[in-house]
């Protein structure tokens, strides 16, 4: 099992930046790839980022590409996701979630982070 924590939404103007963080503990050695969906009200859960492990192979969404970034340190089996230049669309509940390296979809999820953008 894993267990993961996210921490670091809240609510920022436009324009600025956030820093979200994902703390992970137990089996991760079983992990292939983790990142961040997003769930905004009335839509669909959607992919906004993951990285591999190891290796570190990253995968952005479109409407992400050159405003956030994900990061993983190993040491810490913590995840983060830096977004920079909010927009009111990327506000959402940000979710961590891993995948472990046999396993064809997300398979361990945390409880989730508000990330609200005001205009």
């Amino acid at each position: 099992q894993v267990q993961l924590v996210e921490s670091g939404g809240g609510l920022v103007q436009a324009g600025g930046s956030l820093r979200l963080s994902c703390a992970a503990s137990g089996m991760m050695f079983s992990i292939g790839r983790w990142g961040w969906y997003r769930q905004a009200p009335g839509k669909q859960r959607e992919l906004v980022a993951s990285i591999s492990r190891p290796g570190g192979s990253t995968y952005y969404t479109d409407s992400v590409k050159g405003r956030f970034t994900i990061a993983d340190d190993n040491g810490k089996n913590t995840l983060y996701l830096e977004m920079n230049s909010l927009k009111p669309e990327d506000t959402a509940v940000y979710y961590c979630s891993a995948r472990r390296r046999q396993a064809a979809s997300y398979d361990y999820w945390g409880q989730g982070t508000q990330v609200t953008v005001s205009s």
